[in-house]
């Protein structure tokens, strides 16, 4: 039998990711593993990997055990390689001869094309570089498979895909999964382990059921916590009116008793779990208004690519205040270049036969954040940008999650989700009432994803979006767009376009 046993495991890194983690994964436990940005999931999964030792605890493998573990993204010294030799690495050295039919064999299983598996991997896209990964991780034939993120920059039809499969080829074998996305959690676990600083919260059951149960129990223990400090408080009153009236009366055994009361408080107070609160270090956006009804209209526009070759054209449309569009539409469709055409309009090249409310002020988050600059401290970024003053920025960064060391380091040496905080919090900043969301949650944790959506329904913000998740998808978006042929038509649901694609993986 497959196993890991951790036993009172923990990670601190300047404080404490999370502790007194007592878990054994075993054959067919498929475990969501679910946490804020930056509260110790990767760090958890390379230690089950043998890569990192944690601070505290205990961690044990059943003898022999292959482990496939795929990270999030492709090691920066592997970029060189070809796919198929980066793929054939998950061999190891002492099986690559014998065993190297396996590479070509999940190849095909993960339908990586023939003329992309020669290419350097720093060449392919970020969806393809995800399939190698998955392909390197599964090509050794684990025993169990530990997946951080696996669905980043995946399109809709790929996550369907990979559902599918997981479905059929690790069924029974165990699986550890670190993810933001609600519903592929949903679709491929039966286990959620929700990581925590304290007390870790293990229960049987996919994401969205054991978040309804996490609620539930946090809400009983906060109620349970009410419950015993108003007992202590009581106790102390009780103390103190008895140690007034034994001082005045010349009572030894007032006194004792007052002793007692104090003692039973202290205990009481020392076995009352602190409220559990994730410091995600959320941005709220806004929504600065308009008055203008239509924001935006198309009129016979034509969607290219950049070599002119005509993709589909965009017959019309307006795109009235409060609009939260969202765009559907295979791989290679046309998404991308629409949503570039889009923000090139919002710089100010604006095609034949579009016109724009000059009342809007664009907001954009793209995937790659690669609007977001490197060299700079997010500090010194966010004062130059916006002229909000020294203390204000600071305030906002701690707001945002950063304490004080990390907003004076340079943002390449961020984590992807703390990128994506830096990038929000200058989406804030810029007061826009037109967003434009290029797969906006990629590298936003569960909690920051909920957030985006509230501000963006709540706030009333007219939107145009492309995202992979399909939670995000239906809880924001109230009108649809499909790239249907060579046309855009309006559809009333997701839905009928989900269901084709998951029929298609």
């Amino acid at each position: 039998m497959a196993t890991i046993s951790l036993r009172n495991a923990g990670h601190r890194a300047g404080e404490t990711l999370f502790s007194n983690l007592n878990l054994v994964i075993g054959d067919a436990d498929r475990i969501g593993l679910v946490a804020a940005n930056g509260r110790g999931k990767s760090t958890l999964l390379r230690a089950m990997a043998g890569l990192v030792e944690l601070s505290d605890g205990e961690m044990t493998r059943s003898r022999g055990l292959a482990i496939g573990y795929v990270p999030q993204e492709v090691p920066a010294a592997s970029l060189a390689l070809s796919a198929r030799d980066f793929i054939t690495q998950g061999l190891g050295a002492a099986t690559e001869q014998d065993e190297f039919w396996r590479v070509d064999m999940v190849l095909e299983e993960f339908a990586i094309p023939e003329h992309l598996r020669s290419l350097p991997l720093g060449q392919l896209s970020g969806g393809w570089q995800r399939m190698a990964l998955l392909a390197r991780g599964w090509v050794g034939q684990p025993d169990i498979l530990l997946l951080d993120e696996p669905t980043n920059h995946l399109d809709v039809g790929r996550i369907l895909a990979l559902e599918t499969w997981m479905d059929y080829a690790t069924r029974t074998m165990p699986v550890v999964i670190a993810s933001h996305d609600r519903a592929f959690l949903d679709a491929t676990t039966n286990r959620t382990l929700f990581l925590r600083p304290s007390e870790q919260v293990y229960l049987p059951l996919a994401y969205s059921a054991a978040r309804q149960e996490l609620d539930r129990v946090d809400a009983a223990a906060e109620a349970q916590r009410e419950r015993d400090l108003k007992q202590v408080s009581q106790l102390r009153k009780q103390a103190a009116k008895l140690t007034n009236i034994g001082i005045n009366s010349g009572s030894d055994l007032l006194t004792v008793k007052s002793k007692q009361l104090r003692e039973r408080a202290e205990k009481i107070e020392g076995q009352v779990q602190s409220e559990h609160k994730e410091r995600t270090g959320l941005v709220k956006l806004g929504n600065s208004g308009a008055d203008a009804r239509v924001m935006m209209a198309f009129e016979a526009v034509p969607v290219s690519t950049p070599d002119a070759r005509a993709l589909f054209t965009i017959a019309k449309l307006h795109v009235f205040q409060g609009d939260r569009i969202a765009l559907l539409g295979r791989n290679g469709t046309g998404k991308s270049q629409f949503m570039r055409l889009v923000s090139r309009a919002l710089g100010g090249d604006v095609p034949p036969g579009m016109r724009l409310s000059p009342q809007i002020a664009p907001g954009y988050l793209d995937q790659d954040l690669s609007w977001l600059p490197l060299d700079p401290s997010p500090l010194d970024y966010l004062l130059h940008r916006f002229d909000e003053g020294d203390r204000r920025t600071v305030a906002l960064l701690a707001g945002a999650g950063f304490a004080p060391d990390r907003q004076t380091r340079p943002i390449r040496t961020l984590s992807l989700g703390q990128r994506a905080r830096v990038a929000l919090l200058a989406l804030r900043l810029a007061e826009p009432n037109f967003y434009l969301l290029d797969e906006p949650t990629n590298h936003l944790d569960i909690a920051g994803q909920e957030q985006l959506e509230a501000d963006i329904c709540g706030q009333g913000a007219t939107c145009l979006l492309v995202s992979h998740d399909r939670a995000f998808l239906r809880a924001v978006a109230t009108r649809y767009l499909m790239i249907d042929g060579k046309k855009l038509v309006e559809v009333d649901s997701p839905e009928p376009f989900l269901a084709q694609m998951a029929a298609d993986a």
